[in-house]
């Protein structure tokens, strides 16, 4: 089977409604916004983000203040939430807060996990030029490149993309470039089409969007003009068919190129960092290619057939995640089909949020594991939109 059952649970069948949505918008905005601790600790971690390793105080875009701060910041701009703390002036000092702490041994210029995510943050919420600076000079440190979005090169092409997009200035597509030509230069020796991801001591040909391919090439199609898609898209393609696993009108992907399924003594996983819903959300951004929306409308298909996620609501391994697919589909297609689908799935998020702040007397804070992230979601299916704060353009 592309899916086990076990993970998933039915769908509730609460209409969607527009008035809920916003309420529990406000609901999880409001609810982050008291717990934000004045003592420099920032948000408390919450139990199920803590393997007992995990410092108290993190800064990142992926678990710490500048993911939650920007989650904030956007509802409020978004007139979806009323902000009661300078999100601005926290993102600086989140920043110079992670620049002073030994531990963090030195500028590590990853996207989600370090310097470079908290500095792109705060930037936006206070576009100062010596940030600016700062950030340049960031996209231009050599990585110990681990060739993936979380940690690696492919993460500062995002940056160097936002800076593009605001800014219009050259540098921005300069760097952009550099990158671009390095990683395509990096491909893998062992497998045509693909990198292979050197991580956490082992190295191999990851698929999914945070360690693997779908990240690389979402990364790489943003900028046409600057990129052929002829370069990519063929060979991506060619990597997908290949390592799709289908079934009748549906498909799935392994977490790694020619494994199973259930990989590393994991079961079979369909959510957006493993299997089908990432895949199709972060490839959606390439350019129309007949086999590939063949792939991309039966990884849609496999992801409503699975249903929503047993483990919660959030968007890296979670029901509103997995809701992206159908987003990325509605903006690539035009079918109402995939935002109704997006729709029902940001109805059940909303009540697993619900669900376990009862269960556990309180919110869940990081932006890609908790409520803000899927309180961006509901805000995204609110405007009939898509993206991620990965392959959006923030």
């Amino acid at each position: 089977m592309l899916f086990d059952p076990r993970a998933h649970e039915p769908l509730t069948e609460r209409p969607w409604d527009a008035a809920a949505a916003r309420a529990a918008i406000a609901a999880i905005a409001a609810e982050a916004d008291a717990a934000l601790r004045p003592d420099g600790r920032w948000w408390p971690l919450h139990p199920l983000d803590d393997d007992g390793a995990t410092p108290a105080a993190l800064h990142g875009v992926y678990l710490g203040a500048a993911g939650t701060l920007w989650g904030l910041d956007r509802l409020a701009r978004a007139g979806l939430h009323e902000p009661g703390h300078d999100y601005a002036a926290l993102a600086r000092t989140a920043l110079e807060d992670y620049r002073e702490r030994p531990e963090f041994g030195g500028p590590q210029p990853s996207l989600w996990m370090g310097e470079g995510g908290i500095a792109l943050v705060a930037w936006l919420l206070d576009p100062d030029p010596d940030l600016a600076d700062r950030l340049e000079a960031l996209v231009a440190l050599p990585p110990d490149d681990s060739l993936e979005l979380m940690w690696g090169s492919p993460g500062l092409l995002a940056i160097c993309d936002v800076l593009l997009e605001r800014t219009g200035e050259e540098r921005w597509a300069t760097a952009w470039s550099a990158l671009a030509e390095q990683l395509l230069e990096r491909r893998s020796e062992r497998v045509p089409g693909l990198w292979t991801q050197r991580l956490y001591g082992r190295e191999q040909e990851l698929l999914g969007p945070v360690h693997g391919l779908a990240g690389i090439a979402a990364m790489l199609a943003r900028r046409p003009e600057l990129l052929a898609p002829e370069r990519l898209v063929p060979g991506i393609v060619a990597v997908l068919s290949a390592s799709a696993v289908r079934e009748d009108d549906r498909a799935t992907w392994p977490p790694r190129f020619g494994g199973p399924l259930e990989d590393g003594g994991n079961p079979v996983r369909t959510q957006w960092c493993h299997g089908a819903p990432g895949m199709v959300a972060a490839l959606a951004a390439l350019p129309p290619a007949g086999e590939l929306d063949e792939l991309l409308l039966a990884g849609g298909e496999l992801t409503w057939a699975a249903g929503p996620l047993r483990k919660g609501a959030g968007l890296c391994h979670g029901t509103a995640g997995n809701g992206l697919a159908f987003l990325a589909l509605f903006a690539r297609t035009g079918d109402e089909r995939w935002l109704a689908r997006a729709r029902a799935f940001a109805m059940h998020a909303a009540a697993q949020v619900a669900a376990d702040r009862a269960r556990h007397g309180r919110g869940r804070h990081p932006l890609w594991t908790g409520d803000p992230g899927t309180a961006a979601y509901l805000a995204q299916c609110l405007e009939g939109g898509g993206g991620t704060p990965a392959f959006d353009r923030w």
